[in-house]
């Protein structure tokens, strides 16, 4: 492979004007055809073959008349001492109302608290609805325009008026979180390259690779079902492993120039070697994002293609565009042609050799460092062990000061939390009994239900046309996400017998549904990912021992990992610091998505960590040797992409939208803890303590894998003996 990437680097060289204008007008291209097109992204979370599943299909083929377009509920609150049933507040409601429909097309009908017989006892709170002619995803953002500004009519007659419903009136919001951590990650590479121009040109490179991957999502949504939240992912690990996979080429070819090589050899060698180490990296995070298929479900499979779109793009542009800028540039970003204020500010000199006083330190005190890098990570993963699974509703998911959550809390305060829970059952007649014994058996089913404790309210069972399936309403007391209502759920579904057959929907079944899908995937997924990698590795790194150290670091970073997000969002320690609405389960699919993401991330540091310990123990066959070299020549550089990673990561953390905050925390904290405490402090420290064990590969094993050679050692072999000759 570093042959054909040697190749390709000269190539890219030879024809750099051509790929860097024609990666633009790729771009250009592609940005021109989504203007035409539009998104057409699909918010639907559901999960195949589920109960709860099961149970909206039954409806929906009984009572194929009730599937009606999107619904907004308008919500109401008078002021204190005020009333929403005198005759002021009526009209100013009703005209509001009627406005929204006279100037929406699309709208199919209004109907007023009054009309819906909703309003409190107290006549304080209430609420209208909206129904549209169209499902959620096609309601345009004129409709959604209309709305918002009709509110202002009740807001300004003095009615608290808030909106909630299918359609998103407060989206996610990313952009200036994010622009943070892209200048942060600047200021990093202005640092470790001691040049600002430098620093330009792995954000760059990753710019180009993110624009390239997010237009072709935002294209393919228009033919597939993606989720926003796709999107999201996609960007968030583009820009992160653009910035990484650049750095780690640009630092390879900074040092060929500054051992005399000219800029096209450089550029060539750089591709060859640390090209060769970022497409190994990019395989083993896509492997991991790919491996979410076999979860069996939709989204977070579109989820895991749409992201490996990015890293692939992230990939090809770092090995072709890249080196094709580098050949633009050529030694001006050369290390002796650095800032001369960030060398001083540093401490940087040409040819100084860095002191590696932390490689030292862990090499001199291996069981130390051990003890006690393990045992902080093993007490950080102890609320791990009662992480509890759920999807966040307005209550977690939207901050204090959107009008779903405003909304949330007033229909909360008016019905009780359990309005949000609402259960509906679809009761199956499945013994074709006569309807008179069917509604003994349904009464008996509302009286045993309405027996349950923290149940508020039954409905009667409403047949269908046939009379063979009756929909229940079940009204809890409790909230979607808590246990008392999961357990209902439990109890209802465990109703069931010969007769009929009760088949429970809502958000709290799906909770439960959800949870129950990803914990049977997840060891066949953990399995896979970790098995093809361990592989990888025995490939790369020629030994059995080390990829086997490099997955057990990972299942205590990942421990970690988990831990600590559930200490903070579950648990609801330091909210306030990370600004979470409040506590709210774990999301349901938060801990597959961390382990796929963060396994790939985590070998990544583990390649070019001990790929160039591997080169050095290679020669001189000394183990602590090598383990300095690696620390001394690689670890900076380590650094350096850990901090761009959680750099970027914290500013996705910061939007305002819960799901994408919870998913950035928990790459943000993965990182660290992986970067820094496994491959940092815990990897050099057991290869310490194995010494020449850790290279150990039985000769015969040895003679029949293939050698992939990820450092380019045969590569640079050729190239000193060329130079000899």
């Amino acid at each position: 492979m570093a042959k054909l990437l040697y190749k390709l680097g000269e190539w890219a060289v030879n024809h750099r004007k051509t790929i860097v204008f024609g990666a633009l007008a790729l771009l250009v291209v592609l940005g021109l055809v989504t203007a035409k097109m539009g998104t057409a992204f699909n918010e639907d979370l559901s999960i195949p073959n589920t109960p709860a599943e099961e149970a909206n299909d039954v409806l929906r083929d009984a009572f194929p008349n009730a599937e009606a377009g999107a619904q907004v509920q308008v919500v109401f609150k008078a002021q204190d001492g005020e009333t929403l049933d005198s005759e002021e507040a009526n009209t100013a409601i009703t005209d509001m109302l009627n406005s929204i429909k006279e100037d929406d097309t699309d709208v199919v009908s209004v109907a007023t608290p009054a009309q819906l017989q909703n309003l409190t006892e107290d006549k304080t709170i209430g609420y209208g609805t909206v129904t549209f002619e169209n499902k959620a995803e096609e309601v345009t953002q004129d409709s959604i325009d209309n709305i918002t500004d009709k509110v202002e009519q009740t807001r300004d007659a003095g009615i608290q008026t808030e909106l909630t419903g299918d359609v998103e009136f407060s989206g996610t919001h990313l952009g200036a979180g994010e622009v943070v951590g892209i200048v942060v990650a600047f200021l990093v590479l202005a640092v470790t390259f001691t040049s600002f121009l430098a620093a330009g040109m792995p954000i760059l490179s990753a710019l180009i690779g993110l624009g390239i991957s997010l237009l072709t999502i935002v294209i393919g949504s228009n033919f597939f079902d993606i989720q926003n939240v796709s999107l999201s992912l996609a960007a968030m690990l583009g820009i992160a492993v653009g910035i990484d996979y650049a750095l780690f080429i640009m630092n390879r070819f900074r040092q060929q120039l500054a051992e005399g090589h000219t800029v096209k050899e450089s550029v060539a060698i750089a591709t060859g070697t640390s090209g060769s180490a970022v497409v190994f990296a990019g395989i083993t995070v896509i492997i991991g994002l790919l491996g979410l298929a076999v979860t069996g479900i939709p989204f977070l499979t579109v989820m895991g293609i749409a992201a490996s779109i990015s890293i692939l793009l992230a990939v090809l542009v770092s090995i072709i565009v890249l080196p094709a800028v580098l050949g633009m540039l050529g030694s001006r970003i050369a290390p002796a042609q650095g800032n001369s204020f960030l060398k001083k500010i540093t401490g940087y000199k040409e040819g100084k050799t860095s002191k590696n006083v932390w490689g030292k330190f862990v090499t001199r005190r291996p069981w130390l460092v051990t003890i006690l890098a393990v045992a902080i990570l093993l007490v950080i993963t102890i609320p791990f062990t009662h992480m509890e699974l759920g999807l966040p509703d307005d209550g977690v998911a939207k901050q204090e000061d959107t009008t779903e959550r405003q909304a949330y809390d007033i229909l909360a305060e008016a019905y009780g939390k359990g309005y949000h829970a609402s259960l509906i059952v679809a009761a199956k007649n499945e013994a074709a009994e006569s309807a008179e014994q069917v509604q003994q058996d349904l009464q008996a089913f509302n009286q045993d239900v309405s027996e349950l404790d923290n149940v508020k309210s039954v409905t009667p069972p409403m047949p269908n046309e046939t009379g063979d399936v009756f929909i229940i309403n079940v009204t809890p007391e409790t909230g979607p996400n808590d246990q008392e209502t999961k357990d209902i759920v439990n109890e209802i579904r465990d109703m069931s017998d010969e007769d009929i057959e009760f088949l429970v929907t809502g958000t709290a079944a799906v909770n439960i549904d959800i949870a129950q899908k990803l914990n049977d995937a997840l060891p066949i997924f953990a399995l896979l990912i970790v098995g093809l990698a361990y592989v990888l590795l025995v490939l790369v790194f020629r030994s059995i021992l080390l990829p086997l150290k490099a997955v057990l670091g990972f299942l205590l970073s990942i421990g970690a990992t988990l831990g600590f997000v559930t200490f903070v969002i579950q648990d609801g320690n330091l909210i306030n610091l990370f600004g979470f609405p409040g506590e709210s389960p774990i999301l349901a699919f938060l801990p597959i998505i961390a382990i796929g993401i963060l396994f790939g991330l985590a070998m990544d540091y583990e390649v070019f960590l001990v790929s160039r310990m591997r080169e050095v123990y290679s020669k001189t066959h000394d183990p602590k040797e090598a383990i300095l070299a690696g620390m001394r020549d690689s670890g900076k550089v380590v650094v350096a992409a850990g901090l761009i990673m959680i750099s970027v990561f914290v500013g996705f953390m910061v939007t305002p939208d819960a799901m994408i905050k919870s998913i950035g925390m928990a790459l943000t904290f993965g990182v660290l803890f992986d970067a820094f405490v496994v491959r940092l402090t815990i990897v050099p420290a057991i290869m310490s303590l194995m010494g020449k064990a850790a290279w150990y590969m039985p000769k015969w094993l040895d003679k029949i894998l293939p050698n992939i050679d990820v450092e380019g050692e045969a590569l640079l072999h050729n190239k000193e003996k060329e130079k000899s000759n």
